[in-house]
């Protein structure tokens, strides 16, 4: 029985999910431990340029894999045939790389699992394992959606997550800084945790997002940059017209740039460290880890925003 009445609680909007008819778990490596468990795969190719937390449910449940390149332009680069009891992980590269991900359907049918961890408006594929992340995107702290066609018969404990808030509150607050502490302790906290269902908060949270405002400015800020910095990018990716990209990444020769730009407190992450152990030395692999800026096009900022980060760069 619902109470009535008392105190009031944080006060949301209470729209739809963009992810509606996924499955709702707590964060991304359980979504692929979940479709590991489900569909029994003895082998799974990776590819070197990824996250860390990747290998937690491998390591967790034993399953052996196996890494391979990427190019330039963010596509598999090594040869191999997969094993009826094989699958193939890719990474939909900040949210830019769908079309290649429907060419890797085509080819490999439903072995292909499609981490859209940076690609959260990316449609998933029929009968394609499909899984995405909250926290990239939006502020919430925690959360995962899944599609499979396949489920494993466990009945999930639901999340909490009213104690991961600190960050998020602290920076609307107290400023960026002042929460940065709490953030990578939440990152740290949620290692390990089991598979569970998406806490109500980060349900109510991600049904309060107005997703079409957040696409459009990702767009805008994209073109922005792209138009004002490509002559000078070492990467180049377009934009689909249905694409909605994480963030524009730069790769430069100017090794100090990302140095440059924090110490103008324009906060461009490290997209993975871990890789560097990984890969060998001169791989791209390990050029994209130090040289790339990842710059930031988010929903929070405007046109006055990415003329202060060319403003920098060019500077």
């Amino acid at each position: 029985m619902q109470p009535i009445g008392g105190y009031f609680s944080l006060e949301l909007s209470y729209g739809k999910e963009y992810h509606k008819d996924a499955i709702r778990l707590n964060t991304g490596r359980n979504c692929l431990e979940y479709i590991l468990r489900a569909k029994g795969y003895k082998k799974v190719y990776l590819p070197y340029y990824t996250c860390e937390v990747v290998l937690e449910p491998f390591k967790k449940l034993g399953i052996p894999y196996e890494f391979y390149h990427i190019d330039i332009n963010f596509e598999i680069r090594d040869c191999f045939t997969l094993k009826a009891d094989e699958a193939l992980l890719y990474v939909n590269y900040y949210g830019l790389k769908q079309r290649y991900v429907e060419q890797l359907a085509n080819k490999t049918g439903d072995r292909l699992i499609v981490d859209n961890t940076q690609a959260f408006y990316a449609k998933p594929i029929a009968g394609i394992d499909t899984f995405y992340t909250c926290r990239k995107f939006f502020g919430v702290p925690d959360g995962a959606y899944l599609y499979t066609d396949k489920r494993f018969d466990e009945d999930l404990e639901q999340d909490l997550s009213f104690e991961r808030m600190a960050s998020l509150i602290k920076r609307i607050d107290l400023g960026a800084e002042a929460g940065y502490a709490d953030f990578r302790a939440l990152s740290k906290a949620l290692v390990g945790q089991p598979i569970k269902r998406m806490s109500n908060l980060t349900t109510q949270l991600m049904k309060g997002i107005d997703y079409q405002t957040a696409a459009q400015k990702r767009r805008g800020n994209y073109k922005y940059l792209h138009q004002n910095l490509a002559e000078t990018n070492q990467i180049s990716l377009e934009l689909d017209e249905d694409a909605v990209p994480m963030v524009y990444p730069y790769l430069t020769k100017n090794g100090k740039l990302k140095q440059k730009l924090i110490d103008e407190r324009i906060y461009v992450a490290t997209y993975w460290p871990n890789v560097l152990e990984w890969s060998k030395d001169m791989n791209l692999e390990c050029v994209l880890v130090r040289n790339t800026c990842f710059l930031p096009i988010d929903q929070r900022y405007g046109i006055g925003e990415m003329e202060r980060i060319i403003n920098v760069i060019k500077g």
